[in-house]
């Protein structure tokens, strides 16, 4: 069985894509932390960040520190905070959340409320400029 993730890649789940290479996909979490919080996944379904080849680990790091820069140029904020909590879905993934100040990532805090419109363009802003 494939994971969401997994699905998302293959077009099977909608999702609202900022950044893809031949072996890394970013798309904009629907549930955000915040405002452009973002996760990178590799292609290949691999269940634990740490079960990832040496090399396939090194490049989601960098690509996801691609996807960070460009998502800093189009959000507002202090800088890109970056975890690995890899329980909610089998399929290794980073997450990038925008933080303003010293705000610790809070993932039990109520999460942002974005309209599917708001996804799209913020989407399409952050795909400008990861080129």
């Amino acid at each position: 069985m494939s994971s969401i993730f997994s699905r998302i890649i293959n077009g099977e789940i909608p999702c609202h894509k900022v950044a893809e290479s031949d072996k890394y996909f970013a798309f904009l979490d629907i549930a955000p932390v915040k405002k452009g919080h973002t996760l990178v996944i590799p292609k290949q379904e691999i269940d634990y960040v740490f079960d990832l080849e040496d090399e396939l680990y090194q490049g989601l790091f960098l690509f996801a520190k691609r996807v960070a820069m460009a998502i800093e140029k189009v959000v507002p904020c202090e800088r890109i905070g970056m975890t690995v909590l890899g329980l909610e879905v089998p399929h290794a993934h980073v997450h990038l959340v925008p933080l303003v100040n010293t705000q610790f990532i809070d993932f039990s805090k109520e999460k942002e409320k974005l309209e599917q419109a708001e996804f799209a363009e913020l989407a399409a802003r952050i795909q400008a400029k990861f080129g």
